[in-house]
């Protein structure tokens, strides 16, 4: 385990090591109540937009090969979680949407998420943590490349 200081550590590695957290707080939790998934699965489906996505919008959102997403959504379809139908707007193309079942998985993470930020901002403190959502926010539009108006 490396020794370094805190000065030494980059915001990147500060930031990674939150969101995996974060995240594997999530899943645990998850898994917990029912909902079978892996990390990679679970980093895909909450990429699912309400109104379904597509196949290749989900594989550029969570930065993996159109292939990598399909074998995901295989597994997702598998455990319940995920449904497709055709897209309205192409003949071609298929939507992936949440079932019943994943909409349920969806707020049940929402709900953690909420108690995440909750035990963070007591162990910070409320406008410590107040002030970090707002930089990060600040900073979402130079860096978000799927939200609109991104740099």
């Amino acid at each position: 385990m490396s020794m370094e200081s805190p000065q030494e550590i980059s915001v990147g590695t500060l930031l990674f090591i939150a969101q995996r957290a974060f995240e594997e707080e999530i899943a645990a939790e998850l898994h917990e109540q029912g909902f079978q998934f892996t990390m990679a699965q679970g980093r895909l489906a909450a990429r699912i937009a309400q109104q379904g996505s597509r196949l290749t919008d989900l594989a550029d959102a969570a930065g993996i090969t159109k292939q990598s997403a399909a074998y995901l959504l295989k597994e997702l379809k598998s455990s319940g979680l995920v449904q497709s139908q055709p897209d309205p707007q192409d003949a071609r193309a298929q939507r992936v949407l949440l079932t019943d079942r994943g909409h349920a998985a969806q707020q049940a993470a929402r709900g953690i998420e909420r108690g995440i930020e909750h035990r963070w901002s007591q162990l910070i403190g409320a406008a410590d943590f107040a002030q970090l959502k707002r930089i990060l926010e600040s900073l979402r539009p130079h860096l978000d490349r799927h939200q609109p108006g991104a740099d």
